[in-house]
């Protein structure tokens, strides 16, 4: 019976999916709870499903291994950030030699993540410590990183960048994330100003060396 009033987002969602999505959460959930409480390399897959109160066998049926649950929403936020990218350089192209309009780019592409990990990462602060704490799990981060750069080159080649200045605004882009995680010990509150305030700062560099 129609009542009058919207569906939620949950209501729209097949029931299969929903019970898929709670399922797959509470194996992040169970997981980070656990690496935090133990450290990584002391949690098991049996703990994480026990934990999570499903098998083994269902672990796996979401993730090829623990490593990768530290990882679970990557693909969502390459997303964000190539969707948001794409829409900014497209109004900006052709980028060319500019590297002025491709940061414009970056930076909107970056505020795209920020509000990807703002709605679905929980587990932030605490993943970049046991990241930064295990040599293993920091270069599967790294790895992750240069996916991230990867595809904003293309988008920024796609719109006209020449490739000189799309790899060098695509590292730019990359340094300032990376310094306001560093900034603000990953905190996601905190994240989007101290991204700002890195550009920004950027800008004023680059306005001082041009006055000079």
């Amino acid at each position: 019976m129609d009542n009058g009033k919207p569906l939620s987002s949950d209501d729209e969602i097949p029931l299969r999916e929903r019970k898929r999505l709670r399922t797959r959460g509470a194996l992040i959930d169970a997981a980070m709870e656990l690496f935090v409480e133990h450290g990584f390399e002391a949690v098991t897959v049996t703990d994480i499903a026990r934990r999570a109160e499903v098998g083994r066998t269902t672990f796996f049926r979401y993730f090829t291994d623990k490593q990768e649950v530290l990882f679970a929403d990557e693909d969502q936020h390459r997303e964000a950030l190539v969707s948001a990218l794409d829409d900014t350089a497209a109004a900006l192209a052709p980028i060319g030699a500019s590297l002025d309009r491709a940061l414009d780019a970056g930076r909107a592409g970056l505020r795209g993540l920020l509000g990807s990990i703002a709605e679905h990462t929980r587990w932030l602060a605490d993943r970049e410590r046991l990241i930064n704490g295990d040599p293993a799990l920091l270069a599967r981060s790294l790895l992750k990183q240069r996916a991230y750069a990867y595809a904003a080159i293309k988008v920024l080649e796609r719109h006209g960048a020449d490739r000189e200045t799309a790899v060098l605004a695509a590292a730019v882009c990359q340094a300032c994330y990376e310094a306001a995680v560093a900034l603000t010990d990953a905190e996601p509150d905190r994240l989007p100003g101290a991204m700002e305030a890195a550009f920004e700062r950027l800008s004023a560099r680059g306005a001082n060396v041009r006055d000079d």
